[in-house]
C-alpha cells in the first residue's frame, strides 16, 4: 500500500473530504463550476488523484438546489451511504441550504441516489457544511449558518434521522477573534476528530484567501456536547498560510489515516500563490492535499504548517 503521494493530490478541487470505509478510501469535494456531486474511490490516498470520478447527482435548472453546489461530504451510517452539500436558487444565489441525498444501494459508484430533501433549522437562513458523526451512541449534525445576517457560526444539533434535527440548535462558537474575521465574520467547514478523551472539532476562518486558516474546539468526551459551555476554543488559528512553502489559505478541512490507522492524515485545499487575480470563489486552483499530523503531549494535535508542493512520503 503506497505510502506516498504527491501535493497537491488532486488539483481544482475545493472542501475536500477523504473518508476510508471497509478499507477503502472515498472522495468528494467541490467542483469548480459548482454544478455536481462527484465522487471517486480507491485503495490508496496516492490512487485517489488518477481514480475517475463519478457525477452522482446533477443540479435542478431551476429552484432549489440549482446553483452554488457546495462541500459535499459523503458519509456511511446504519448501513446507509449519504451525501450532504450545500445548494441555492438560481434565482437568488446566496439562499444556501444544506440538503442530503441517500444512495440505495451498497456502492455508492453504481446505487441510485435519491433525494432526502433539505435540513430544515429552525431560524430559516443560509446554512452550509454540515457534517453529521456519532458520540456517545448519539447522532448529531454540526454545520455553519448565519445568524445574525453578518456573520456565520457554527452549529450542533442532535439528528432524528440523517436528515431531520431532533433538537434545537446551539451555537458551539462565533466569529469574535480578530484573525476570525478578516474580509469575512466567518467560521465553517467543521470536521470532527476524537482522540484522547475529547471530541474536537477543527474548522475555518476568515476570507477565503490567503487569510483562510483552521482553528480549533474541543469538548470532554463526556460532557454535554449539546452545552455551548462544554466547547472551548483555541485563542489562535492551528494551522495557517506558509509563505516560505508557498501554500496560502489552508483550510475547509477532513481527517482520515493510513490503512493501518497508525498516523492521522489532514486533508485540506490551499492555493500555491496569494495574489488572485478574480473574487476567490471565482478562482478554481484551491486543490486537494493531504499530509500527516501528530499529538502533543497534552493530547492536542500538532497540525504542523501546510508542506510545499511535491512528492510527500511518510
Amino acid at each position: 500500500m503506497s505510502t506516498a503521494w504527491n501535493n497537491p493530490l488532486i488539483e481544482q478541487r475545493a472542501d475536500p473530504q477523504i473518508t476510508r470505509v471497509d478499507g477503502r478510501y472515498w472522495f468528494t469535494a467541490s467542483v469548480p463550476s459548482y454544478d455536481a456531486i462527484e465522487i471517486r474511490s480507491a485503495d490508496s490516498i496516492a490512487g485517489l488523484s488518477s481514480a475517475t470520478p463519478k457525477v452522482i447527482w446533477h443540479k435542478h435548472d431551476s429552484g432549489p438546489m440549482s446553483f452554488h453546489v457546495w462541500a459535499p461530504e459523503l458519509h456511511r451510517m446504519a448501513g446507509r451511504w449519504y451525501v450532504y452539500f450545500a445548494a441555492s436558487e438560481r434565482d437568488d444565489i446566496w439562499k444556501l441550504r444544506m440538503y442530503v441525498l441517500e444512495c440505495q444501494g451498497d456502492d455508492p459508484l453504481t446505487g441510485e441516489w435519491i433525494e432526502r430533501g433539505q435540513i430544515a433549522t429552525p431560524e430559516e437562513g443560509f446554512s452550509l457544511d454540515a457534517t453529521p458523526f456519532e458520540h456517545g451512541g448519539r447522532r448529531f449534525l454540526c454545520w455553519a449558518q448565519k445568524s445574525p445576517p453578518t456573520e456565520s457560526n457554527l452549529y450542533i444539533a442532535e439528528l432524528a434521522n440523517p436528515w431531520t434535527l431532533a433538537t434545537e440548535p446551539v451555537v458551539i462558537t462565533r466569529p469574535e477573534l480578530a484573525w476570525e474575521r478578516i474580509g469575512f465574520h466567518v467560521n465553517e467547514g467543521p470536521a470532527v476528530l476524537k482522540r484522547h478523551g475529547r471530541v474536537f472539532i477543527a474548522y475555518s476562518a476568515a476570507a477565503t484567501d490567503a487569510n483562510y486558516c483552521m482553528g480549533l474546539l474541543w469538548a470532554d468526551e463526556h460532557a454535554d456536547l449539546l452545552d455551548p459551555a462544554s466547547w472551548h476554543k483555541s485563542p489562535t488559528p492551528v494551522f495557517a498560510t506558509d509563505e516560505a512553502a508557498s501554500q496560502f489559505g489552508p483550510g475547509h478541512n477532513s481527517f482520515t489515516t493510513t490503512p493501518d490507522g497508525a498516523t492521522d492524515l489532514l486533508v485540506y485545499h490551499a492555493r500555491n500563490y496569494r495574489d488572485l487575480i478574480a473574487d476567490p470563489l471565482n478562482d478554481p486552483n484551491r486543490h486537494t492535499r493531504v499530509q500527516a499530523f501528530g499529538w502533543r503531549t497534552d493530547g492536542f494535535p500538532d497540525f504542523g504548517t501546510p508542506v510545499a508542493d511535491g512528492l510527500y512520503a511518510l
